[in-house]
């Protein structure tokens, strides 16, 4: 079940929603610096991060699943956002260099239809960057925050679902490593906590994040390969019954 979109804007104008903003902002301009003359998109509820793009991007736009509801954005300008379903999205096949997945596959009825229809939208070798709760961290386990309401994952459970989608992962990120605590002393920390983090528990980070590319063709696996089933046409020529006997015994003569 989504978010209602009230409910997160309400929460990124908290003091621990504004700590969550920049720690993964920071985290998505390290992995995206830049996007000079591309087409970006957000899906999901991406707005606190979509600005930084808008001024060298060729095209930024937000996508808001109808379930969750949207909000007008940017703010103080023509609007950029639209109330969209994420299995169909109303955008041509390859118009879409960037996509950014956030608050999205955790609350989505089918992960793999979603993926299916980001790989559909993006050009080829176009890059995706997802951003879901992680199983191990503590933020899936407290629900006063977005990350705890949705479906966690495992770097295993969302490498598999890029496979099946025909997405490759490319790198693997993390961000959130302090506390989802609310009081505002702990807040004051969260840098502190968040440099120490990462280099002791990134495996409890709150988010995992990963950057997929676009594949143009899928590869059969060998075993798969070995296993496939040989059709012969029934009209193909056999040859005679007689001359069948013939090698067959030449055959067993030999062995």
């Amino acid at each position: 079940m989504y978010v209602d979109v009230l409910d997160l804007r309400e929460f990124y104008g908290m003091p621990l929603g504004r700590a969550v903003r920049i720690s993964l902002g920071n985290a998505i301009t390290t992995i995206w610096p830049d996007a000079q003359g591309e087409r970006i998109a957000g899906l999901g509820y991406p707005v606190p991060w979509l600005d930084r793009y808008r001024e060298g991007a060729e095209r930024v736009i937000a996508l808001m699943p109808a379930a969750q509801g949207a909000i007008e954005w940017p703010a103080g300008g023509p609007s950029a956002a639209a109330l969209v379903f994420s299995e169909q999205l109303p955008l041509p096949d390859s118009s879409i260099d960037r996509l950014l997945m956030v608050h999205l596959l955790e609350h989505s009825e089918s992960p793999a239809a979603a993926l299916k229809e980001a790989w559909r939208v993006l050009t080829p070798g176009g890059k995706l960057l997802i951003v879901v709760p992680n199983r191990r961290g503590l933020w899936a386990r407290f629900e006063h925050t977005p990350f705890g309401t949705g479906r966690p994952f495992s770097r295993g459970q969302l490498a598999i679902l890029l496979r099946d989608a025909m997405l490759s992962p490319v790198n693997w990120f993390d961000a959130l490593h302090f506390p989802p605590v609310r009081r505002a002393a702990a807040i004051r920390l969260y840098r502190g906590f968040e440099r120490i983090g990462k280099r002791l528990w990134p495996a409890f980070s709150g988010v995992i994040m990963v950057e997929a590319t676009k594949q143009l063709y899928q590869g059969l696996p060998a075993d798969a390969r070995a296993r496939q089933r040989v059709f012969v046409p029934v009209l193909a020529p056999q040859g005679s019954v007689r001359a069948g006997r013939q090698s067959q015994y030449r055959l067993e003569s030999r062995s």
